[in-house]
Order: C-alpha cells, then structure tokens, then sequence
C-alpha cells in the first residue's frame, strides 16, 4: 500500500517526470502545483503518483490532475490518492475528462462519480469537450 502523503518542492522534478509519461493527464508546470493542494504516493523511495485539487467554497472542490508513473499503474495509487483527497474534501469534487479517455472515465465511475455535464471546446491539441463528473460525500 503506498504513503500518501502532502507534496512538497523537493518532489518536483519527480511529478515533473510522471507527467512527462502519462500524455493523458494535463501537461501543467508542476511549480504552479504548489499554489493548490498537493498529494504523493510513494512506495518505498519511489514516488509512484501524483493528485492536484484545489478548494472552490468549503464544501466545493475540484481535481485538477492525476498521474501514476506507468510501472507503478493497477496498483491502488490512484484510487489511494483519490481516496485520500476524497477525505479531505468532504462536500463535492468535480472534475473535467476527454471523451476519449475511456480508462479515465472508467475508473471515475468505479469511485461513484457521476457525468452531469459537458464543456464544449474545452481541451486542446486534439479539440475535444469535456465531460464534468461530479462526486458528493456527506
């Protein structure tokens, strides 16, 4: 089971390079991922995965990324990461998927979020909508 744990600077460069192998997460500068909340997942010295969310209003929130390193992917880290972020952020989380993300969208549905709405002309380099997906807790 990895450690989920808050990000910190020192960790930069290695979301930097998880991101840099997963062409389906958002392709950000990881510095300004230190301005939301930041989640790691390390197993042993490895840090095998990565979650951005940040708060809208107290019960409002929204998951920005997420990436595992590929050698580290069907292991739980991202359902632990989402799960820890889930914890911290009680109310409802949206988030925005492509279409054509099918593993995404798959595995969102697996931990209760629901599709409520679309963006059109949301993403770029291809085009494409996007889907909103919505989780509440109590």
């Amino acid at each position: 089971m990895p450690l989920i744990r808050p990000g910190e600077p020192r960790d930069l460069a290695e979301i930097r390079a998880i991101q840099a192998t997963s062409p389906e997460c958002a392709q950000w500068d990881p510095t300004e991922y230190l301005n939301y909340g930041v989640l790691v997942a390390t197993f042993g010295m490895h840090l095998t995965g990565f979650l951005v969310g940040r708060t809208l209003e107290p019960r409002e929130h929204e998951l920005l990324n997420l990436a595992v390193a590929p050698e580290f992917r069907r292991q739980g880290i991202g359902r632990a990461l989402v799960g820890a972020w889930l914890e911290r952020a009680p109310g409802s989380v949206y988030l925005e998927v492509r279409p054509s993300n099918r593993a995404a969208r798959l595995f969102y549905k697996s931990l209760f979020f629901q599709e409520v709405s679309t963006r059109p002309e949301y993403y770029n380099d291809p085009p494409e909508p996007a889907i909103v997906l919505k989780f509440h807790s109590c």
